[in-house]
């Protein structure tokens, strides 16, 4: 099957699902939406072959491990977006070929009715694609692949509250947009135009144009078919480039960065997990995750203790105790520059002291042998 990079690249921390495609729990045919659940360490992939919807865990100990799943062939046929709307409990997927946007609750994992339907006059058109939910302005924005256009939605109601775009390739208009992602912090919405081998980036307050970036292309910046798109904590645009196998990364003005290389496969979908600092990107029949500071460098996190829950009390007391002394020193002071996320995983690599209490000593052998293996099991799928 030949030498594949995916295999051998030593950022990526887990892949899920095997080089040829299945229908058991973990495989995929042909996975393509990806969604992070930040509240409960989540993934969810649309499995779209064989219509549903799997859900792995991202939890340090057990990362990549199934879950459950979600969907039928009546349900869902053609599915590709997904977005988590956990302001109103839901889970929002797109299925092209029926021509709308299903729902189902979060919590539940229950079947809610479609909230979206479009029967274009072409039956072999694609439809709705993308899905992003804007929750500063309490909107759901879809692309419609059929008429390049984006919808908007109210999230509060689920009524039509206008749409943008048109068939060309002048700004704003559109040739088959897919991938679509808010940058919250800038108010604004980045598309991909995919046919027109380029990126978008609108305002989300009305839609109206701000500038476009990419050119088809092999070289860094160029773009060749791009799908997927999303934005990291920092505003940086990731971008899945079809055609170019690489995932490319992007400021948040559209200057290049760097790109991730996907071998011979082609990247579809791509997310980003806040909470983790992960990324995760569909290549063929499986699903990639890397941390994102491995390739994009000065990414920050947050620290979270309550992540960190099964850690031994000794790592929590140390992060915490030069988590108040970097509060306490000046900003010049190289202690100061040190993230806390980081802080807590240089404690964690270092052997527990001799007069930690036994069941401390306990849980540390139990979790560093439970990621070994799973380290391990994830290494072979």
């Amino acid at each position: 099957m030949g030498d594949d990079p995916l295999d051998r690249d030593a950022r990526i921390k887990l892949s899920i699902g095997t080089k040829q495609e299945g229908d058991a729990d973990g495989q995929f045919n042909y996975p393509y939406g990806l969604a992070f659940d930040h509240h409960r360490d989540l993934l969810f992939v649309v499995d779209r072959r064989n219509h549903r919807v799997q859900v792995f865990s991202c939890d340090d100990d057990d990362g990549g491990s199934f879950v459950s799943k979600f969907g039928e062939p009546r349900q869902l046929h053609t599915a590709d977006g997904i977005a988590i709307d956990h302001d109103h409990d839901r889970i929002l997927v797109s299925d092209c070929q029926l021509g709308r946007v299903q729902s189902w609750s979060l919590s539940e994992q229950s079947f809610l009715p479609s909230i979206y339907y479009y029967a274009p006059p072409d039956p072999e058109a694609y439809f709705p694609r993308g899905i992003a939910i804007d929750k500063h302005h309490h909107r759901i924005i879809i692309t419609d692949t059929s008429d390049d256009r984006l919808v908007f939605l109210s999230s509060i109601d689920l009524s039509d509250l206008f749409e943008i775009g048109c068939s060309g390739s002048q700004p704003g208009e559109f040739h088959c947009p897919m991938g679509v992602a808010i940058d919250h912090d800038r108010h604004r919405i980045i598309v991909a135009d995919t046919f027109n081998d380029r990126v978008q980036v609108l305002s989300s307050i009305d839609g109206s144009f701000l500038f476009e970036f990419g050119s088809l292309g092999k070289q860094p910046g160029q773009l060749g078919h791009p799908r997927g798109v999303c934005i990291d904590n920092q505003g940086r645009i990731i971008v899945a480039d079809y055609y170019n196998h690489r995932l490319q990364s992007f400021t948040h003005e559209g200057h290049h960065i760097s790109s991730f290389d996907c071998g011979s496969e082609y990247p579809v979908a791509v997310a980003f997990d806040e909470h983790r600092g992960l990324i995760a990107f569909t290549a063929g029949n499986r699903v990639h995750v890397i941390g994102a500071n491995q390739w994009l460098v000065d990414t920050k996190f947050v620290w979270h203790p309550d992540r960190h829950r099964y850690a031994p009390s000794w790592i929590k007391q140390a992060v915490l105790t030069m988590t108040m002394i970097r509060s306490m020193i000046g900003e010049c002071s190289a202690m100061s520059m040190i993230p806390n996320e980081l802080l807590f995983e240089i404690f964690s690599h270092l052997e527990a002291p001799d007069h930690i209490a036994p069941c401390d000593r306990s849980r540390k052998s139990t979790t560093t042998t439970t990621t070994k293996k799973n380290k391990k099991k994830c290494a072979m799928m």
